[in-house]
């Protein structure tokens, strides 16, 4: 039986994976690269800023320490941030069905609490959650499986007492590893197969959600 549903943030609950498609365009601008979407998608699409960043200038031959690129990154965010992040289609449907119904619900997500909340706060959101795990609170971040594990201790819950929802491959990993059943609502990229296989279903949107529980 389920009781509660732990969300991702990124590319799941908000349409952020755009806005990081954006940072890098514009950072990657000026060394005359032309970089597309289909790019982005396929290299850098679910996985953490340090790893984009050092594949970044390990790619294109940047001339930035990875805390420099980091830097830039959080400064054309904060820029972009301001003009506002969209939901991510049925978000806010599903989140007054679990509300309505009794379910814990919980964010697990790499970001950080400022940027994560922030956000949450322009949609006003906060009040659907009972719990938030981020990144800075867990030694290893997905996919290994101590965030969601966090998440569960955090509401008081069995894994298998507990959905997550996920768009990415690092993500579905995690979840898997920390024995809880899964769904995947692709984003940008549909992962691969052997990811797909870890999960209870796949979805087109949260909305959806509501149809399987």
């Amino acid at each position: 039986m389920i009781n509660a549903v732990i969300f991702d943030l990124d590319g799941l609950l908000i349409d952020s994976e755009i806005i990081s498609y954006k940072i890098y365009k514009e950072i990657l601008s000026p060394f005359g690269y032309d970089f597309t979407i289909e790019e982005y998608a396929q290299n850098f699409s679910g996985k953490t800023e340090v790893k984009n960043v050092t594949n970044l200038i390990d790619t294109y031959n940047l001339p930035w320490t990875i805390d420099e690129g980091l830097d830039t990154v959080l400064k054309i965010e904060n820029k972009l941030l301001e003009q506002g992040v969209d939901l991510k289609s049925g978000a806010k449907e599903l989140l007054r069905y679990l509300k309505d119904k009794g379910f814990k619900i919980a964010i697990a997500s790499s970001s950080t609490k400022d940027r994560a909340l922030n956000i949450l706060k322009q949609h006003n959101l906060i009040e659907y959650f009972d719990e938030f795990v981020f990144g800075h609170e867990v030694k290893n971040g997905k996919p290994n499986p101590d965030i969601f594990i966090k998440a569960c201790e955090k509401i008081s819950e069995n894994p298998e007492g507990c959905l997550v929802l996920e768009d990415s491959e690092a993500g579905i990993q995690s979840a898997y590893s920390a024995n809880i059943p899964v769904i995947c609502i692709p984003d940008m990229k549909m992962p691969d197969k052997s990811y797909l296989d870890m999960t209870k279903a796949v979805l087109n949107s949260l909305e959806d959600v509501i149809s399987y529980l």
